[in-house]
């Protein structure tokens, strides 16, 4: 098959449902071999269902497309050097990871529980790890590879009651850029998306309002499927030389977020007192302090 990314074995994890599902499909059009990953539990995270998995490869294979499937828990390192030992079992390589699994356990913050905690950032983070370790020495070995990793605005901006996944997604651009950093010398690029799309992660915002009902109609136009062009195209080795960034994509606009850097600086050439810090540092650098803001205040514009 022809294709942006023809040749090329991808796994794509959370590839079951929603915005996965819509980036499997999507290399599978533009001629990679697709492995998709899903254990088909709830949205947090309970139970297991091995059919949507399955139900992705068949429409893969509908359209002519090549693809397995797999349905360990990435929570597990076993499971994801499994994962990628079927891969090159299929395929005889792995080109690309697409590190999109997760669940939600969303509590305000007094409510959250250490399991609400652990398993968010189990499935995220750990199982980020995960497959991408699993998959960094093959790269390292064939001197080429492609990470795209998922990380949301709640984190880069922020959200109410979701204290976990968004330590959980801004551990995740640590990750992309940790990555970046070390295997940029053997070829190798990681980076991440921040996914604004309708699907069941955000399909039980409240809708009691006509402004509520309006907000979520707007939302309802962010198909997970728009995602796929920007996360296929990252995959690809056309996106050569893009490396440890983070972009955004809404509707039909993509984004590209910065990443903290110094942005005002305070001296004192005899040291600092507590007590002076308190006479100076409001004054000097509060003009510059980040607003506690969520990601709709930030992005406040419907979509395009």
């Amino acid at each position: 098959m022809s294709g942006i990314v023809a040749g090329k074995v991808a796994i794509v994890t959370g590839a079951g449902r929603g915005i996965g599902r819509g980036i499997a499909l999507a290399m599978a059009r533009e001629g990679g071999r697709v492995v998709v990953c899903d254990i088909g539990a709830s949205l947090e995270g309970a139970g297991t269902d091995p059919s949507p998995a399955h139900e992705v490869v068949n429409e893969i294979k509908r359209g002519g497309g090549e693809a397995i499937a797999s349905t360990l828990s990435i929570v597990e390192p076993k499971n994801a050097e499994e994962i990628v030992k079927a891969a090159l079992a299929a395929f005889g390589r792995v080109d690309v990871l697409v590190n999109n699994a997760g669940i939600l356990r969303d509590r305000i913050f007094h409510r959250m529980s250490w399991s609400d905690w652990t398993d968010v950032l189990g499935v995220h983070l750990n199982g980020s790890f995960n497959m991408s370790r699993a998959c960094a020495v093959h790269f390292r070995q064939q001197n080429g590879g492609a990470f795209v990793h998922m990380t949301s605005t709640s984190a880069l901006v922020g959200n109410f009651g979701q204290a976990n996944y968004m330590a959980a997604k801004f551990g995740i651009v640590g990750l992309s850029r940790g990555i970046a950093l070390d295997m940029h010398r053997f070829n190798v690029r990681s980076n991440c998306i921040a996914p604004f799309a309708w699907t069941r992660m955000i399909d039980s915002i409240p809708t009691e309002t006509a402004e509520e009902k309006e907000r979520v109609e707007r939302m309802q136009q962010m198909t997970p499927e728009k995602i796929a062009p920007l996360a296929v195209y990252l995959a690809s080795d056309r996106a050569e030389g893009i490396s440890g960034q983070i972009f955004g994509v809404r509707n039909n606009e993509i984004f590209l977020f910065n990443q903290p850097r110094a942005v005002r600086t305070l001296h004192r050439s005899d040291g600092w007192t507590p007590d002076k810090i308190a006479q100076q540092l409001k004054g000097a650098l509060g003009p510059s302090f980040t607003p506690l803001e969520r990601s709709s205040d930030v992005f406040s514009w419907d979509p395009i």
